[in-house]
């Protein structure tokens, strides 16, 4: 087999040039599995910024104010090593299926592949037809037919990417902000428009224009998939031993036996490189540009079928699967992703488990040295910030001394109220009878009551005379 063809990416010709996939309409057996996930995932994926678990959003990644909801678990800047663990954790599962199955992800997971597969390639096939269709319209001169359907394309295409922009944006400020800017009117809220609009331009260039190229140039998984897959990894694959046989692919004929031949079953057609979105040869081998969408699978069984030869030349299916006819195992490779991800997980739902609802933080008063009062008392000031992560109101929140004996003075109240999901921010002097202090600098540790309940404990350090006693 030549590897000529690895000298460049297939939506690029000999000149250089784009050159534009026109795919043939997909059918078949997979193709209707991947129909029905791919509807599961765009109702998911329309629904989680609307959905809302004990009042927080389903899903929310608000980056301005660091703010970030992962299945109704919200997180907050405090929080960001469990962010990190949970980003971690899915990376680990992304690579723990590419080692096992190859780019499957892709082919059936990833919201780029179903709004092109699944969303504005079945309305290109609709408005312009299939594979032939498309062809001939492309080289068609510009008369009112081919101007009516660019227009009418281009036109869907930018209402649905508009569409997609406005739930990509309640993702990144709530749901609930972006209903309010709805109902407010468009030009109460001028620079969320042009974020709006700029979201829009991005998703219609990436799918009316750039299209496979995102998977090809853009998204970095193509190339990580070099690393991770292996000889034991099950690939959408081309059997090159059934279909080559001794003196490799022949066109069909009637009636004729292949076999005494000595051709394989592959006939020639063509079919799987037609109907494959990225344009490529699967026949050539596992390639990056292979998004594992199973087209080809399809296509090929349906050939294979017309001609009275056995289905599955193209499969899932191991290189040593093809060559020697070995069944997948669970690998030592696979054990040990499965192993550290496993860790990670239970780490992880263990620190979820024991986070307390309600983050503290008490620093000293930058700057400022102790005070000195009658009857032995040092004062030293400081500032509190609470952070309440729940969907209630935290009500009557004071502050007492649990490691020493001394008093917490808060400024302008003796109690206050943390609303749900926001932060309270303040100041309070500790006073402590100097006999009771052990040195210069004491750490204390005090409690954050709601009414007589203890719900937090912090510590802070405390600055005294170092001679005085």
């Amino acid at each position: 087999m030549e590897e000529n063809f690895r000298d460049s990416i297939s939506t690029i010709n000999e000149e250089g040039k784009r050159a534009w996939v026109f795919p043939k309409k997909p059918s078949g057996r997979l193709y209707e599995y991947r129909k029905w996930v791919s509807y599961i995932l765009l109702i998911f994926l329309f629904s989680s910024p609307f959905i809302k678990i004990n009042g927080n959003q389903f899903l929310m990644f608000n980056v301005l104010e660091r703010r970030f909801n992962i299945f109704g678990f919200p997180f907050w800047p405090q929080d960001f090593h469990l962010f990190v663990i949970s980003m971690i954790i899915g990376v680990i599962f992304v690579a723990l299926f590419t080692v096992a199955f190859g780019r499957i992800f892709c082919g059936w997971m990833c919201p780029q592949t179903i709004f092109m597969e699944m969303v504005f390639r079945r309305i290109e096939y609709w408005i312009d037809g299939d594979r032939g269709a498309q062809i001939r319209l492309d080289k068609q001169s510009w008369n009112s037919e081919k101007i009516r359907k660019r227009l009418l394309k281009w036109f869907v295409f930018f209402i649905i990417s508009f569409l997609i922009a406005n739930v990509f944006l309640a993702y990144l400020i709530s749901s609930d902000r972006l209903i309010q800017y709805v109902t407010d009117g468009p030009l109460a809220h001028i620079s969320t428009l042009i974020s709006l609009l700029i979201f829009t331009a991005v998703f219609y260039f990436v799918f009316a224009w750039f299209r496979e190229q995102v998977c090809i140039i853009a998204c970095p998984y193509g190339r990580m998939q070099g690393v991770l897959l292996d000889n034991k990894s099950i690939v959408v694959a081309y059997d090159h031993k059934r279909g080559e046989g001794e003196k490799g692919r022949k066109k069909f004929r009637k009636n004729e036996d292949r076999t005494a031949l000595g051709n394989g079953d592959c006939i020639d057609c063509f079919q799987c490189v037609n109907v494959c979105p990225t344009g490529i040869d699967i026949r050539n081998g596992t390639q990056l540009e292979c998004v594992n969408c199973t087209a080809c699978i399809d296509e090929c069984d349906s050939i294979m079928e017309k001609v009275n030869l056995p289905k599955g030349l193209i499969r899932y299916a191991s290189e040593d699967n093809i060559e020697k006819k070995d069944k997948f195992t669970f690998t030592p490779r696979l054990k040990g992703y499965a192993a550290v991800l496993g860790i990670l997980t239970f780490i992880l739902v263990g620190m979820l488990f024991l986070r307390n609802d309600l983050e503290a933080n008490i620093l000293r008063l930058p700057g400022q040295l102790y005070e000195r009062k009658e009857g032995n008392i040092i004062s030293n000031v400081y500032t509190y910030k609470l952070v309440n992560k729940t969907s209630k109101d935290i009500e009557d929140v004071s502050f007492k001394l649990i490691s020493h004996k001394g008093e917490i003075n808060l400024v302008s109240y003796t109690s206050f109220t943390v609303p749900a999901q926001e932060l309270a921010e303040g100041t309070l002097f500790i006073e402590i009878n100097n006999a009771a202090l052990s040195g210069d600098k004491d750490n204390l540790k005090i409690g954050v009551y709601s009414g007589n309940n203890l719900i937090e404990t912090t510590t802070a350090r405390f600055l005294a005379p170092r001679s005085y006693n």
